[in-house]
C-alpha cells in the first residue's frame, strides 16, 4: 500500500475529540458483542464477550466502562497541522493515515452510490475518541471497538483499537486499518439504502433468527469493504489527486487476515470455549473472508446480496 504524499486531505471528514495533540486512550477490555444497529443501536466490527451475548447482539444505551466522557464535535486544529502535506512525515502518524482512508472510502461511495443504486451519498464523519464517548446511540467505551451509529450517522473509533487488533487478535498488517473503516462505512451505506432498517424489521418479525439477520448485515458490510478495496486506487481528493497510489496483493491478504481475526468462531475460540453458531452475530472467519473476497473480486456492490431474496 502506498499513499500519495502530495494529496490534500479533507479534515472536515473527521472529528478529533481526544483533546489537544490527540493520543490513544486506556487499554481495551474484551470487545463487547454488537450486531446491527438502528434506533439507538450501534453497529460494530468486532464480536463479543460470550457472557454478554444477548438477543441479536445489540446493546442498550449505557455500557460498563471507565474513562473520561468525550463530548462535543472535537477540535481539528492539531489534526489539520500535522496532516497537512507540508509535513513530510504525516503518514507515519495513524491519525493522518486514517484521515486519508476516510477520505478515500467516502470519495468512492460519493460516486458509486448514485451510479449503482440511484441514491445520493451523504458524508458521515469519523469521530476519533479516547476511552469513552457519548453518542446518539448511547454511551460507549473503548472496549466496544469501532462502530457506526445510525442515529447520528457517524463512525466512532479509538485508534488504540488497532493495537488491540494486532496484539490480541493477530491482525498485524497495516491494511487491517482501512478494512475496519471500510466495514463501518459499509454500515453507513446500508443505512442510506434502507437495508439496516429492513433487517431490523425482519428481526422483529422473526426474533428466533435475529442473529442470522445480523450476520447477513455484517457480511454485507465486509463485502462492501472489499468493493472499496478494489477501487481504492481510483479514488481522488476534492482537488482531483489520487489518494492511494497502490494497493497490493499483500494488502488484500492483510484485510483478509483482519476479517478472519474478528470472525465469531475465532473470537469464541480465543475466549477458551467451543464454537456456538447460534450465538454468531457477525459471521465465521471463513464467511467474512468469503464476502470480502466477493466484493474485492467483483468490484461491484450489487454482488453483495448476503440476504439472498432480501429481508
Amino acid at each position: 500500500m502506498e499513499l500519495n504524499e502530495n494529496a490534500d486531505l479533507d479534515t472536515s471528514q473527521v472529528e478529533d475529540a481526544r483533546g489537544a495533540g490527540g493520543g490513544g486512550g486506556r487499554g481495551f477490555g474484551l470487545p463487547i458483542p454488537m450486531g446491527g444497529g438502528g434506533g439507538g443501536m450501534i453497529i460494530t466490527i468486532v464480536v463479543v464477550v460470550i457472557g454478554l451475548l444477548v438477543g441479536g447482539g445489540t446493546f442498550g444505551r449505557s455500557l460498563l466502562g471507565g474513562g473520561g466522557d468525550d463530548s462535543g464535535q472535537g477540535n481539528n486544529t492539531t489534526l489539520e497541522q500535522k496532516c497537512d502535506k507540508s509535513n513530510p512525515d504525516r503518514f507515519k502518524d495513524a491519525d493522518c493515515r486514517n484521515l486519508l482512508y476516510v477520505n478515500s472510502i467516502q470519495a468512492y461511495w460519493q460516486t458509486t452510490l448514485p451510479e449503482t443504486f440511484g441514491k445520493p451519498y451523504q458524508k458521515a464523519p469519523t469521530h476519533y475518541f479516547s476511552s469513552a464517548v457519548s453518542t446518539a446511540c448511547g454511551q460507549a467505551d473503548s472496549g466496544v471497538g469501532p462502530f457506526y451509529c445510525p442515529a447520528d450517522d457517524k463512525v466512532y473509533i479509538d485508534l488504540a483499537f488497532y493495537d488491540e487488533l494486532s496484539s490480541r487478535f493477530g491482525a498485524k498488517g497495516q491494511f487491517a486499518q482501512p478494512y475496519v473503516l471500510a466495514h463501518e462505512y459499509g454500515h453507513h451505506v446500508q443505512d442510506l439504502l434502507g437495508t439496516e432498517a429492513q433487517m431490523r424489521r425482519a428481526q422483529q418479525r422473526d426474533p428466533n433468527n435475529a442473529n442470522q439477520y445480523s450476520v447477513m448485515l455484517e457480511l454485507q458490510a465486509d463485502c462492501y469493504a472489499g468493493v472499496w478495496t478494489n477501487h481504492a486506487t481510483e479514488t481522488r481528493s476534492a482537488q482531483g489527486q489520487a489518494l492511494f497510489t497502490s494497493v497490493t496483493p499483500q494488502d488484500v491478504r492483510e484485510a483478509l487476515d483482519a476479517a478472519a481475526a474478528v470472525g465469531d468462531d475465532a473470537i469464541q475460540k480465543k475466549m477458551g470455549g467451543g464454537v456456538d453458531e447460534s450465538k454468531f452475530t457477525h459471521g465465521s472467519s471463513d464467511d467474512r473472508q468469503k464476502w470480502f473476497n466477493q466484493g474485492y473480486n467483483s468490484g461491484d456492490a450489487r454482488t453483495c446480496d448476503t440476504f439472498g431474496r432480501g429481508v
